[in-house]
């Protein structure tokens, strides 16, 4: 498979589109927002100069309700602030690349754009209030497209925005020249060449399944290892001594790859699926054979020891929370109430990531078929116990120089 082949996210505005079925990145992104925000407060008390410039950019993979929200979340902290620093005079510069990339679309991001001009306008005009907006002569704002890319493939930290992607958000928040805060999602995790090639075989799998071969399982170890130091080289040498950088990805619990509610259950289940196809007579196992997802989800001491090991950032604070299987459901506890309308809801989330890459790789016949036969998977999975995705959280700090 190609490197940047089918990692984009479904289009549209349809019940299977990303647009429609990103919820699970909101929540992710929303549980996050007080570490956000105190990196973000962090980051604007640093500034020493009296006139800065902070820099909110968005390099998420696609367009959706999600699209502008963490530059929404930059923004409403640091507003709050300025009445404290009335001799900072601030200038506000959004730029994303989350128009330019695969699987987006350009009326909804118009109305993202337009919308994000409206509200920062709306608080322009507004002078000092109870809710602590300042007078508009303390700050500008200007909003802008921009296609940020590099000369190397930025990698995902094991979402991405594909499970963000995808499965959750990464963000950055970048303390650049003067002040930078950006948020990558664009990025290529790379399939371990010696799979691309078949060197490998991951028989029946198109992730890390029980069937996996162990040397399998270190290659896509050791593919994440060699991405995730190049995706802290690269951000390292856009910030300046103190950057701040929040990620956000699927991860796991343990070191076990396989428990009921990991990414690699949902993935595997997907497998099983398209194995259903295979006994059908509507897929080739071969095709299956050869088919794996550019994509691997870390434990906590994984990310953890390569970040210490890497040594360009300093981890300040790290830690793991979970979210629901189905993002439309926000109850605790361990049972689930409809299991059938839950199997629906996670189907299309994963069809919502999925669909480019199968629809490579395997054509475009299969697709409702399979997942209807996925959601009915899932369903049934589900009837066991409530499955949950483990997400990581890591706050870091730029290594000074």
């Amino acid at each position: 498979m190609d490197a940047t082949s089918g990692v984009r996210m479904a289009t549209g505005n349809g019940e299977n589109s990303y647009a429609v079925n990103s919820r699970l990145q909101e929540k992710a992104i929303l549980e996050t927002r007080p570490v956000l925000r105190k990196a973000i407060e962090e980051v604007y008390m640093s500034l020493s100069t009296r006139r800065s410039t902070l820099v909110v950019a968005d390099l998420g993979c696609s367009s959706g309700p999600n699209t502008l929200l963490v530059v929404s979340e930059v923004i409403g902290a640091i507003l709050p602030t300025l009445r404290s620093r009335k001799n900072v005079r601030v200038a506000w510069r959004c730029s994303s690349s989350s128009m330019t990339c695969p699987g987006t679309t350009s009326t909804s991001s118009s109305v993202h754009w337009s919308t994000l001009r409206t509200s920062l306008a709306g608080k322009r005009r507004r002078r000092t209030t109870s809710q602590g907006f300042p007078d508009p002569t303390t700050a500008s704002f200007s909003v802008a497209r921009a296609s940020i890319s590099s000369t190397h493939p930025t990698p995902s930290c094991g979402a991405p925005s594909r499970m963000e992607s995808k499965g959750s958000s990464a963000h950055m928040l970048a303390r650049f020249g003067e002040s930078r805060i950006c948020k990558p999602q664009c990025s290529t995790y790379m399939v371990p060449p010696e799979l691309s090639s078949c060197t490998h075989l991951n028989e029946g799998n198109i992730y890390i399944g029980k069937t996996t071969p162990p040397a399998v399982i270190k290659l896509f170890q050791e593919q994440f290892r060699k991405d995730f130091e190049l995706f802290l080289t690269l951000r390292s040498r856009e910030l300046v001594s103190g950057g701040r950088m929040l990620l956000t990805f699927l991860g796991q619990k343990s070191e076990e790859m396989l428990m009921h509610g990991e990414v690699s259950s949902v993935l595997e289940l997907v497998a099983k699926s398209l194995h259903h196809l295979v006994q059908k007579g509507r897929v080739e196992k071969k095709k299956l054979d050869s088919f794996n997802l550019p994509y691997y989800a870390p434990s906590m001491k994984e990310v953890n020891t390569l970040i210490k090991k890497n040594g360009l950032f300093n981890v300040e604070q790290i830690k793991l929370f979970e979210s629901n299987w189905d993002p439309q459901d926000d109850l605790d506890g361990d049972v689930v109430l409809d299991s059938d309308s839950s199997g629906t809801n996670v189907a299309r989330c994963i069809r919502a990531v999925l669909e480019p890459l199968i629809v490579d790789h395997f054509g475009q016949d299969i697709i409702e078929e399979l997942f209807m036969v996925f959601s009915a998977t899932v369903a049934k999975h589900l009837e066991k116990a409530k499955a949950k995705y483990p997400i990581i959280m890591v706050s870091l700090k730029k290594a000074m120089d």
